[in-house]
Parts: structure tokens; sequence; C-alpha cells
């Protein structure tokens, strides 16, 4: 079952992994997203019900406001209180009056006219303001046939207001209307009362309920929403629906603890807000049915969520294409790559583009074709390799044999009292010892006594001496380094550089940035420029077939040659290694060798 339903293809797998990285995602959003939302609708709704209860707070306030700035005008404006209490000092009988009692009770009408007039401006209703003294003399803006004011000296609030100092006000609520031509229209009206600063009467502002209820009415019609207007007793003061007035609303205290936001009336869920006047402790409530108000939002949420599921769609069909093409390289790639493993060493992927699958695809090709040079050079080298072996295994010559001979023939010398050829044979002796070892690597100044024994040699069969100088630092004199390797180059400055004149050759070795300089300079005869190129050309860019065809003809004790030391010293170190040859003819000639300073060497090599 599990290899039937496994998906073995890259493209496959990436696509299971899009499609689960996506789904579950979007599945776990969704699901959250329903969780969530009905707090945000919520939310959002609560917030929609206290933004539209601020602006009918402020459209109530004001009109209260208007009331307490009635009663402030008459209380504090000098001019009305001392006509109040000239008024105050007389007979409560004003049947006669005087020249200026009538036109000191002009004036103040007048300012009574002046500031609700100003307040009808603002609020667009009239408020009816009442003054009545204690000896029974009273001022209004209203027609006395219309309501007579003495009628308040009988209502049940008048002492509480009696009492009242300064700008203490005492609000009466809701009460029926006492003014004949507004109670068809306006059945309640709202009252507000203050004692005169004298104490010698009170004041009465009083304004119809239909002032509120209206403006109540136009936002049940516009908006579905239902506003009231409570005192501080929860009794309902203002009402779209006038029978409702003066009843009692509970329902703020039967508010859940749990969501304060909603309540139930008539099995109906109600989203409630309240606003609390700090003048009298009156309440403004909103009640939205929950349906209603979450309603429009809902919508909204639904649109987006339809949305998000179209978009969702549309991006999986185009991701699906977009993984297709993206994995199309992959795919030829992954058949490049079984031909290869087939034997197919030829096949190319031709993948090519600026992203990581087109470098991919370049670097692969690359490799293939570093491959294929590789194989070659694998081949050519073992060539060369074999090729140098041969050489050495030819120039040692049977190297037991002599050691043994040349070792008979310098004790029979040196007992004879020929001290200079037994040295002579000595040095040929120690060449011939250093020929038998199987070590591959020597240290530094082992390689050194090879070539000074070598010099003594040549020094012998030479018309004019050579000399040999050398400068080894102390740091690389326990080097290990490949044997023989300096004898080809000495040599060759002998035979080639002096052709049996005298001069100097100076040999320097030293440490140089992670490498052993070695430096083998002669004052020779030197080379011209082409003969320079030659050298530099078989040494760096000889063909390997040229090194099998055209051997060294050279077969003496040590005559390998610069190629053969210059291939051999590649073979062991490889391209970190680097033979520089400089020569000026007629100034000499300078052979350089850089080989990489080794941590440990393999002796097998």
């Amino acid at each position: 079952m599990k290899t039937k339903y496994s998906i073995k293809s890259f493209r496959g797998k990436l696509t299971v992994a899009l499609i689960v990285c996506i789904l579950i995602p979007a599945l776990l959003t969704l699901f959250i997203y329903n969780y969530l939302t009905r707090d945000a609708v919520k939310d959002q709704a609560v917030l929609n019900a206290q933004q539209t209860l601020q602006l009918v707070d402020g459209h109530v306030t004001g009109t209260l406001k208007n009331m307490l700035y009635i009663l402030n005008f008459i209380q504090y404006d000098t001019g009305m209180n001392m006509t109040f209490q000239d008024f105050s000092l007389k007979s409560g009988d004003m049947s006669n009056p005087s020249y200026e009692e009538f036109r000191a009770r002009q004036e103040v009408l007048i300012k009574l006219e002046t500031i609700t007039g100003a307040a009808e401006t603002s609020a667009g209703e009239k408020s009816f303001v009442t003054v009545f003294l204690n000896n029974g003399t009273y001022f209004t803006n209203y027609w006395i046939s219309d309501y007579d004011p003495t009628r308040l000296l009988k209502e049940s609030w008048l002492n509480k207001v009696r009492s009242l100092k300064g700008i203490e006000s005492y609000w009466v609520g809701e009460s029926p209307t006492q003014f004949l031509q507004d109670k068809a229209d306006s059945p309640y009206q709202l009252t507000v009362a203050r004692s005169l600063s004298s104490q010698n009467g009170f004041i009465v502002v009083t304004i119809l309920e239909r002032q509120i209820g209206n403006y109540f009415k136009e936002l049940a019609k516009s908006q579905g929403q239902e506003i009231i207007l409570l005192d501080k007793d929860d009794r309902i003061l203002s009402h779209a629906d006038v029978s409702k007035i003066g009843e009692a609303f509970p329902y703020l205290k039967e508010q859940n603890s749990k969501s304060p936001e909603i309540v139930q009336i008539d099995h109906q869920n109600y989203l409630i807000s309240k606003r609390e006047f700090p003048m009298n402790g009156w309440k403004l409530v909103s009640l939205i049915p929950y349906s209603q108000a979450v309603g429009t939002i809902n919508g909204i949420f639904e649109n987006v969520f339809t949305l998000q599921v179209v978009s969702f769609i549309l991006f999986f069909i185009l991701l699906m294409v977009a993984i297709r093409a993206f994995t199309r390289p992959l795919v030829k790639l992954d058949k490049v790559a079984t031909s290869i493993q087939q034997g197919n060493l030829h096949v190319r992927s031709a993948i090519r583009g600026e992203d990581e699958i087109g470098r991919l695809g370049k670097s692969f090709d690359q490799m293939l074709d570093h491959i294929s040079d590789m194989i070659i050079e694998v081949t050519h080298t073992q060539a060369r390799k074999r090729k140098a072996e041969l050489d050495m295994l030819q120039a040692q010559i049977n190297p037991h044999f002599l050691f043994n001979v040349l070792n008979s023939i310098r004790m029979k010398v040196l007992g004879r009292g020929d001290r200079e050829s037994a040295d002579m044979i000595s040095s040929l002796s120690k060449l011939m010892r250093m020929t038998i070892q199987d070590k591959a690597y020597i240290l530094l100044h082992d390689e050194v006594d090879i070539v000074m024994d070598y010099m003594k040699l040549m020094n012998m069969r030479q018309k004019e001496k050579v000399t040999l100088e050398t400068y080894i630092d102390a740091d690389v004199f326990l080097e290990r380094v490949p044997r023989f390797f300096l004898q080809p180059i000495i040599e060759n400055a002998l035979i080639h550089g002096f052709n049996q004149q005298a001069g100097t050759i100076t040999l320097e070795a030293q440490l140089d940035e992670g490498y052993i300089r070695i430096s083998v300079r002669d004052n020779g005869q030197g080379m011209d420029p082409i003969t320079l190129a030659r050298l530099r050309s078989k040494l760096f860019a000889l063909p390997v077939e040229t090194a099998l065809i055209e051997p060294d003809k050279k077969k003496g004790f040590s005559s390998i040659g610069l190629p053969n030391v210059n291939e051999r010293m590649r073979m062991t170190f490889g391209e970190a290694y680097r033979m520089e040859v400089d020569s000026e003819e007629g100034v000499g000639t300078s052979v350089t060798l850089l080989i990489p300073k080794q941590e440990e060497v393999q002796e097998d090599v």
C-alpha cells in the first residue's frame, strides 16, 4: 500500500506539499475567521450604535443646555434682577401699574423673548419661561390664556425648588403638557426649575417633549434605531412612541454581565448602548435589533469571504501552472542524469538561465565536461608517470653491484695514499647509496649533500672548476622533498651553462608564504630568447604524445633533464607546484621551484 500510493517524482511531491501548505492554513484561517467574525461583527455593530448615539447625545445635550442657558441668563442678568427686586417690594396687585413699572415689565418681557428666541433658533422649538416672584408677580414669554402661571403654585415639586441655592436646578422630568395650543401635538413636556438668587421667587423653563421625540422618530425611520430618554430612575421621558412615555425601562438592570451590550426584549435580542448626562443624571439609551445591527456587516464579510474563495481557486490554478513551468528543467535534468548513469557521458542538459535552476544546469554540463577532461588527463598522467618511473629505473644501473665495487676500489686507492681519488670514489659511492634507497622523499639537507657530492665528481672531470654556493634557511633544512630533483638542474647548469668553463652556481632555499622557494642560478653563457622560449614550451606545454615519442636521449647517471623533473614534481604536488626559468644571454640562467609546504608527506607517491 505504501509503495502503491507513494509519490516518487519531485514535481508530485512539491505539488502535494504546496497543496497541504496552502489548504491547511486556508481551512484553519476560515475556521478562525468564522469563529472570530461573530465577535468582530458584534464589536463593529456596538461601535456603530455608539457613534450614532453620540450624535443623538449632541442634539439632546444641546437642548438641555439651552434650558440651563435660559436659567443662567435670567438669574445673573443685573437689569432683570433689579426689576425683580423692585417688583417684589410692591404689592401683588399690578392692575394699574405706573409708567415706570410698565416700562420695566416690558424690558423684562423683551429680554425673555430675546433669550428664548435665540434658544428657539438653535433648538428648533420654543421654550416656555415663567419667572414667579414671592408676592405673586410673574413674567412669561407666552399668553396666560394658553396657560395660567399661577397653577405652578400647586405643583408638588415647588417646595424642592424653593430650597435650592445658587445654580442648583431641579429637573421635573416628563409631565402632561399644560399649554393648550400644543397639547394635541405634544402630550408631554419637560421642565427644569431654579430658585432666584435673591430667594424672592423661582424660574421655570419648559420645553415640549416633541422637540426631542420627533428627532427620535426620524432616527427610527432612517436607521431603525430606537432611542429612549430616561430619568435617573430609568423611567421613560421621551420616546418615538408617545404611549411609552412614563413607563419604566427595567432592561438596564437586566443586562448580562458576560455580554452587557445585548438585552432580550419580548424574546428578541437587542443591541443596547447608553450615555448619561452629568447635569441631571438622565440617560440616553439606544436599542437596535441585533439581527439588523449585524446584517449589513455580515453582508460585507460574506462578500469578502466569497472573494477570498474565488481568489484562492484562481491562485491555486496559477500555482499549478507555475509549478509545472518551474519544474520542467528539473525533469529534464533528471532524464540527463539517468542517461549518464547508463554510461552515456556525451549527453548534456542544455539548461540555461539566470535563476538557480539555470545555473545548476550550466554547472551540471560543466561538471560533465570536466569529468570527461579528467578521465583523459588521468589516462595521460598514468602514461607520463610510467615513463618517468622507467627513466628512473634505467638510471639506477644495478646500484647494489656498483656500490660494492666502488667501496672496494676506494679502500685500495686510499691504501696507496691517493686521498683525492679516494674522496672522488667516496662521493660517487654516496650517490650510489642514495639510489638504492626505497624512500621517495628525503630531507632537503640530504638532497643538498647529494648535489655537493655530485659537484665534487663533476669538477674532477671539468677543465675548470665550478663553485657551488649554498644558502639554505634553517626553517626549511628539515623539509622533506623528492629525491634527485636538484641534480638534473645542476647538471644542466654545468653542461649547458658553463660548457667546461669556470663559474659559480648559487643554490638558495627559503620559506615564502606557504611555499618552499628553491632557486638555482648560474653565471654561465645563458640562452637567447628563442632557445628560452623553446625550453619553456617544452616544460609547460609539452604534449603527452611528444613526451612518449621523443624520450630524452641522454641516459647518463642522472641525466633526466628539466622536463622530467618538472613533470615528476607536478605529478607529486599537483597544480600548486610551479617552475620558473629565466635566462639572459651572456649573464646566466635561473631556475626557480615553488614547492607547496606539506604537513604530511605520503611516501608512496
